[in-house]
């Protein structure tokens, strides 16, 4: 197994990797077929500005329970053992998945019950993210970190190329079937992380203040400034940039290619983010890692103004395609940068602040589309997006100059106060 890269050659990081790629197969599938029958439900009884803005609701449950519970959950990864964490979280969705399972197979299925379903796979999103982003640099040695953050990158955009697909087609055979298929996935993600041995982790001590512990997180990432600049740079970017949430209706209104055409859309981002994560796995990034992020951010916003202009399907994926890569790079340096950056005994509050952040992006960016597109059209929504994408850059680079002198992954000493790292 010599020919494998380095975090592969360790039987925990392997059950991490499988476990990560059943699960975000399984979300994917459940995220595409929710959303389809959501605004599917919504147009039997209203217009396409109207279902859009019911699409958008879904993104809003999800993202509630993270902002409400992003300081526990924080905590709760630096002081409880992160695998039983991450294990309770799947089974959670697990559950989700059989229950949408069984609403579909009795023909039941409504937009309340599916609202209700995605806060509760909110929830369960909650507690896993930060919990698995702070257990990853547990499995693996200090030094192969960056390598190990792009090889999960991997598993994560290879489940974003094959859940979207697996859910477009499974569906097609019947509804039922994409959310019985989920819940298998689940199951084999909680396997693996059972067999996950006990880590050695430094652990928060017990009799102090649990809130204290909580906004100690709060005040690492505010004097990190460029912990600071990388999150909240994803943040505003993607939410703003955000074209995904539209592509249900890019599916069935604009581009006319049904569910099946849905399932290559949603692919095609992770299409490009899968090629981008395989080249970083192999040749890790070196030299002025802060700078190049800002420009991918950039290329990112180009894409997405491209997208909400076309109307041939291959240039839309050939859009979503450079998008995927893109956002994977940003991604790749944010990630490493955090993660490197941050001493292990912080790293589920700072984590779980990024989670936030990142959900921030994604499921509040996914409302704040659909909002938009209620007021002045989707087509309209996408391009104003990513226009407000690449002026984010032009404003992040001039106010956080700490990234654009970022010139290596390189941390300072992690031993003394957090705190200082930042100062």
């Amino acid at each position: 197994m010599s020919w494998l890269p380095e975090p592969f050659r360790i039987p925990a990081f392997r059950a991490y990797w499988v476990a990560r790629l059943s699960t975000t197969i399984a979300m994917m599938a459940l995220v595409i077929v929710m959303g389809w029958q959501v605004y599917g439900i919504a147009r039997q009884t209203m217009g396409v500005e109207a279902a859009s803005l019911r699409l958008g609701f879904i993104g809003l449950v999800q993202f509630i329970p993270l902002f409400f519970l992003t300081l526990v959950t924080g905590w709760v990864a630096d002081r409880v053992d992160r695998r039983w964490i991450a294990r309770a979280s799947v089974a959670i969705q697990a559950f989700c998945a059989a229950a949408l399972a069984l609403l579909a197979w009795s023909h039941s299925t409504t937009l309340a019950a599916l609202y209700v379903v995605a806060a509760l796979l909110g929830v369960a999103q909650a507690f896993s993210a930060p919990a698995l982003q702070a257990l990853a640099p547990n499995l693996v040695p200090r030094e192969i970190l960056p390598r190990a953050i792009a090889l999960s990158s991997i598993a994560w955009q290879t489940g974003a190329i094959a859940g979207p697909a697996i859910g477009g087609y499974l569906y097609a055979i019947a509804p039922v079937v994409p959310y019985a298929a989920a819940a298998l996935l689940f199951v084999v993600s909680l396997g693996c992380l059972m067999i996950i041995p006990p880590v050695a982790v430094t652990r928060l001590a017990r009799g102090l203040n649990p809130w204290h512990q909580m906004i100690e997180g709060l005040r690492y990432v505010r004097h990190n400034r460029l912990v600071l600049g990388a999150i909240s740079l994803d943040l505003f970017a993607v939410l703003l940039g955000g074209a995904t949430a539209m592509l249900p209706v890019y599916a069935r209104d604009i581009l006319h290619s049904g569910p099946e055409g849905l399932g290559h859309l949603r692919a095609a981002p992770a299409v490009g983010a899968t090629l981008t994560a395989a080249f970083f796995a192999f040749r890790p990034l070196k030299s002025e890692v802060g700078l190049k992020m800002l420009v991918a951010v950039a290329v990112f916003g180009g894409s997405t103004i491209v997208f909400g202009f076309s109307r041939w399907m291959p240039l839309s994926l050939a859009c979503l395609t450079l998008l995927g890569a893109a956002d994977m790079f940003s991604v790749y340096v944010r990630q490493s940068l955090i993660q490197l950056h941050t001493p292990d005994e912080m790293r589920g509050r700072v984590g779980a602040l990024s989670s936030l952040f990142v959900s921030a992006s994604n499921e509040l960016g996914e409302a704040e589309s659909g909002f938009l597109a209620s007021l002045i059209g989707p087509v309209a929504a996408v391009i104003a997006g990513g226009i407000g994408a690449v002026l984010v850059v032009a404003i992040w680079a001039r106010q956080f100059p700490e990234l654009r002198q970022a010139k290596s992954f390189d941390p300072p000493d992690l031993s003394g106060n957090p705190q200082q790292e930042g100062a």
